[in-house]
């Protein structure tokens, strides 16, 4: 059986479901496709206010890629290369879509897993959740856009030794290099992550569009422009801020429009 993406929505929370049970979630080929539709249809839908992405059953978010696939998909660099423009794609859609994306981590989390959670904004992650990236016990390397997601959030040095010893290591391990922001119980996992999107939904979203933009441009070095600090005051102009500024006085919550 072939694994599946799906999508789901609750209120203004929209869930992207990793599904591949017999695999624990590993990620083949349809699931790439899946995800990328997905994505398409979350950065057109103005209702959604933060999105979630899981592994489904509650036992692993996603161990990587689908080995079985390797012979038939990723048997020679031609294949490796097209396979990688379908990752790419997946994991540049999800780090660009303009909503916030929350990666809810519990179990394994490792190799192109790992990726998908790291082109998330936020990683919660349970205490006993796994990571690591072991590929070359397979004779293979990290792509370099892959492999640019964990050098950027864990550093150079970090993602050095994740690779060179593919060790799969705990939680508390994963928080101090960086990869995670948050471990909490499995008793509380999912509270966590209901009180997470309620915090992100109370904010206006134009707010969280700009602040996802903001912060990936900073990341590069190149000098701010004119236009990119001005872009910056753009929000004084809108509904959401006559709403935010007016509730606030009016001591009740803001009803934000996007705005």
């Amino acid at each position: 059986m072939v694994g599946a993406v799906t999508l789901n929505h609750e209120g203004v929370v929209a869930t992207l479901t990793l599904t591949n049970p017999d695999k624990l979630n590993a990620v083949d080929k349809p699931m790439w496709h899946d995800l990328i539709g997905h994505l398409a249809a979350l950065e057109a839908d103005e209702s959604i206010r933060v999105v979630v992405i899981r592994g489904a059953g509650g036992r692993s978010f996603s161990p990587g890629a689908d080995i079985s696939e390797f012979a038939s998909e990723r048997d020679s660099p031609e294949q490796g290369a097209a396979y990688g423009v379908l990752m790419d794609k997946g994991l540049d859609g999800l780090r660009r879509l303009r909503h916030p994306v929350i990666a809810a981590i519990n179990g394994p989390c490792c190799g192109i897993g790992l990726a998908l959670a790291l082109a998330c904004d936020l990683r919660i992650c349970t205490d006993n959740s796994r990571f690591g990236v072991p590929v070359s016990r397979l004779g293979i390397s990290m792509a370099l856009p892959e492999l640019k997601l964990v050098h950027d959030i864990a550093g150079g040095p970090a993602a050095m030794e994740i690779l060179l010893e593919g060790r799969v290591f705990d939680a508390a391990e994963a928080k101090d290099k960086r990869l995670v922001h948050r471990v909490v119980s499995n008793d509380d996992f999912e509270k966590d992550i209901v009180a997470t999107c309620d915090r992100i939904a109370a904010g206006a979203p134009l707010a969280a569009t700009l602040h996802k933009r903001f912060v990936h441009r900073l990341s590069d070095p190149a000098p701010l422009t004119e236009a990119e600090i001005a872009e910056c005051y753009e929000c004084f102009g809108t509904e959401d801020f006559r709403e935010g500024y007016r509730a606030f006085l009016d001591k009740r919550k803001p009803v934000f429009k996007g705005r």
